[in-house]
């Protein structure tokens, strides 16, 4: 199994939804085909070769850019973020793996841009080099069995209902949902299946703070074919309070509990993921980095979904809801970026064309919070509290 297609077990339904289509969209969707598919959007089949004593390895491989177009630019000036329009290359990668066998690997390598609703973003060159590196996954497998396997080294997180990588998506951006989340991180974990059932538990850094003291786990039910559930959660052991280089490392994200719970439902054309999420940073962490003085948690919801038109369009989207407890005199922390007692909604609608290994896709998306009088989470001088983006992104894949 192609381990970076969006539908890895144990985390189901990497593409996010959107409930509510416009009334355009809705009436082209009662004309299609019933020939239509719903299917990841994902990496072609990979290039094999013979590797001497390594045995049969494969390649993969993605080039793809990116414009974005944004009103209520952030305030500051030297990043992307902070203009109306801006583009990059959003992938660069080289995926090589070896799948068979009791010693298997994986590596990944290139430059990569993430991007996320409702903030600020980074060209690719500066987030590359300051988040994961030019080897952002890269990972060790012993797989004695077709049941079990143990992987170390820098791995994909097994929190959330979104990847790390645009091209592993649906929606060329990520959620709100997912700035709670971790992305990639450094340790080892072992993978199980049992007839319908996986399961997986890691020992890591969390937000990749090269700081062990995290534990994280999934759990996944198949029903049948069409329908399965999941459960997803992780904390730090311990508190984590110092420095951090990287931008991927966020402090009270990296002292959290976080638990996901959802279902999905892949039927002919249609894909849906709806689930929920909860996390708190205890009072300690938060006093011990400055950021308040009280338990502070985050409650989210989404709907994620795809709908494939033909063989070759698709329409996907996404619908989410965050809240921060506390308020803004109570001494809770700033966990989702639109301040304590604060509540955020985004809306995401990506139309997507992928033949063969070329794709092509645009994006809209619209970011809303209900925040303290006075502040806000964009614009020149910071006090605007909505968002709206405009997305392509094209590339080639192998």
């Amino acid at each position: 199994m192609n381990r970076f297609t969006t539908k890895k077990a144990p985390r189901t339904g990497s593409k996010l939804a959107l409930t509510i289509l416009p009334l355009a969209v809705l009436s082209t969707l009662a004309m299609v085909s019933d020939t239509a598919q719903a299917a990841p959007f994902a990496l072609p089949a990979p290039l094999s070769f013979d590797a001497g004593p390594l045995g049969k390895l494969d390649v993969q491989g993605v080039l793809s850019g990116y414009g974005v177009w944004q009103d209520n630019k952030f305030a500051g000036s030297g990043n992307p973020g902070n203009k109306s329009a801006s583009a990059d290359i959003s992938n660069g990668q080289v995926i090589i793996q070896k799948n068979s066998g009791l010693v298997q690997f994986y590596l990944q390598a290139g430059a990569y841009n993430v991007m996320t609703l409702g903030s600020s973003y980074f060209s690719t060159g500066t987030f590359t080099q300051n988040t994961f590196g030019a080897l952002p996954v890269g990972y060790l497998e012993i797989a004695p069995t077709d049941n079990f396997n143990v992987q170390i080294g820098k791995l994909p997180t097994l929190i959330g209902a979104e990847y790390t990588f645009s091209y592993q998506n649906w929606n060329i951006e990520r959620g709100l949902l997912w700035g709670q989340e971790n992305a990639v991180n450094k340790g080892i974990q072992a993978n199980y299946t049992m007839g319908p059932v996986t399961a997986s538990l890691s020992w890591n850094d969390g937000f990749y703070s090269d700081r062990f003291n995290w534990v994280t786990g999934a759990l996944t039910w198949a029903i049948n074919k069409e329908n399965s559930v999941f459960f997803q959660a992780g904390s730090n052991m311990g508190h984590t309070n110092f420095a951090y280089s990287s931008i991927a490392t966020t402090p009270l994200q990296n002292n959290e509990s976080i638990y996901d719970l959802g279902y999905t439902h892949t039927g002919a054309n249609l894909v849906v993921t709806p689930y929920v999420q909860y996390t708190s940073v205890p009072a300690s962490a938060i006093q011990a980095l400055g950021a308040g003085t009280r338990k502070t948690s985050t409650f989210g919801a989404a709907i994620l979904a795809d709908y494939s038109l033909t063989d070759k369009i698709s329409v996907a989207g996404r619908v989410e809801y965050i809240s921060n407890s506390g308020t803004a005199t109570d001494g809770a922390a700033n966990l989702t970026g639109f301040g304590p007692g604060s509540h955020a909604w985004s809306l995401t609608v990506t139309p997507t064309y992928q033949d063969g290994g070329f794709f092509a896709r645009a994006e809209l998306s619209y970011v809303t919070a209900s925040m303290q009088s006075g502040t806000g989470f964009s614009g020149t001088n910071g006090l605007a509290q909505n968002q709206l983006r405009g997305m392509v992104e094209t590339g080639f894949m192998f």
